[in-house]
């Protein structure tokens, strides 16, 4: 049946249906915000209609899929109801490929928040398909939320904005003069520097930075194994009783700051929905992170495996990288750069926007069993980014 009183989405999503967007959607649509138009793009819809329905069915609506650009297409339900929309898009066009939707007031005109979570999240990116989406596709989203008039922008970024920076890292720092890792670290500054500029004149906006996101600390779930389950791979394929992992020079000193997914999306859902964050920033991260060392450690210990490490020259460490990859073992060589990175992250005023809600990061040796256990289990789970 056709419903034109079916109400209109009220928030906009990007990243759906990616890892932590599709845990966020669902926790903002349990707290009764919404309705929630999520920009997908063509080939992820069979992938977002099937997630969104377990989302809404979840927290106690009806699904109302949408095609994109068009008057949404209802059932029974009343419109108070939990409802995701889906509209195809994309990030990389301007007006994020949706024209005249976001004018339209049976449409998207009267979106008043907005979560961007879309970006390339892979450390091995070219600098043309960084630019294309972490940054450009950022500035196409503030563009929209300018023209939308939005009351609040929820903007997920990284820690790892920091690049190289040499010290105590905090959400007070960004312009530090510091170089990058790779491409994917220096598009999300890029991008960041984008959102900051916006807020300087006045966009409403909180700003959130998780440290390197892994699985979830109750289920060990995850849709991407990579980051330090590089590490793990290459102790799996060794024997039990003796495995080796590479050492570089000042591995001992350096910290490797691990969030687990649930923290970072019950952390974005508690401080999105307070109006007292607007215009913070907040990092995201371990304030108590292992060292290198420690995590290997941890990770050794929860896969069953005995690890020698071999002091390793960082350059050597790269190519041995390079050509276990080229044998099937998958190991991300940009990896190597974070045994020797620099930065420490520290959170204190996400310590203190959080303290008394009970959301907290667990420590890692808490669930690292989990983490292994999941990807022991679910061995076909690739590390292909969501572009």
């Amino acid at each position: 049946m056709s419903d034109s009183h079916a109400a209109p989405p009220e928030v906009l999503f990007t990243g759906f249906p990616g890892f932590l967007g599709s845990a966020l959607l669902r926790r903002v649509l349990d707290r009764g915000d919404g309705p929630v138009a999520c920009l997908i793009q063509p080939q992820y819809r069979e992938l977002a209609e099937e997630r969104a329905r377990e989302i809404v069915s979840a927290v106690g609506g009806k699904w109302k899929g949408d095609a994109a650009a068009a008057a949404p297409a209802v059932d029974d339900a009343p419109a108070t109801d939990p409802a995701a929309h889906l509209y195809e898009g994309d990030i990389t066009e301007p007006d994020l490929g949706l024209g005249s939707a976001l004018d339209d007031p049976d449409l998207l005109a009267g979106v008043e928040e907005v979560y961007h979570l879309a970006a390339v999240y892979d450390l091995s990116v070219d600098a043309d398909l960084a630019a294309a989406v972490n940054v450009r596709g950022t500035e196409h989203v503030l563009d929209a939320c300018e023209r939308l008039g939005v009351d609040r922008l929820h903007y997920v970024s990284t820690c790892y904005v920091s690049g190289r920076y040499d010290g105590v890292f905090t959400a007070d720092h960004l312009r530090e003069g510091q170089s990058f890792n790779n491409h994917y670290e220096a598009s999300k500054h890029r991008a960041e520097v984008a959102v900051r500029e916006r807020m300087a004149d006045g966009l409403p906006a909180t700003i959130y930075r998780p440290a390197i996101a892994v699985g979830d600390s109750e289920t060990g779930e995850t849709d991407k194994l990579d980051g330090p389950y590089n590490l793990l791979r290459l102790l799996l394929v060794q024997p039990g009783r003796l495995a080796v992992a590479f050492s570089v020079p000042g591995a001992d000193e350096t910290e490797l700051n691990v969030v687990p997914r649930d923290y970072v999306v019950d952390a974005i859902a508690e401080l999105s929905g307070r109006p007292e964050t607007m215009g913070e920033t907040y990092q995201l991260c371990d304030p108590e992170p292992l060292t290198v060392p420690a995590f290997v450690a941890a990770l050794s210990d929860a896969a069953g495996r005995r690890t020698v490490t071999v002091p390793t020259p960082k350059r050597l460490a790269k190519a041995a990288a390079r050509l276990l990859s080229a044998a099937g073992v998958a190991v991300e060589p940009a990896t190597i750069d974070y045994f020797d990175h620099p930065t420490r992250y520290r959170c204190p005023n996400a310590r203190e926007a959080l303290s008394g809600t009970g959301v907290s990061v667990p420590p890692f040796e808490s669930y690292v069993d989990r983490l292994v256990a999941y990807a022991r289990a679910n061995p076909s789970v690739g590390d292909d980014p969501m572009t």
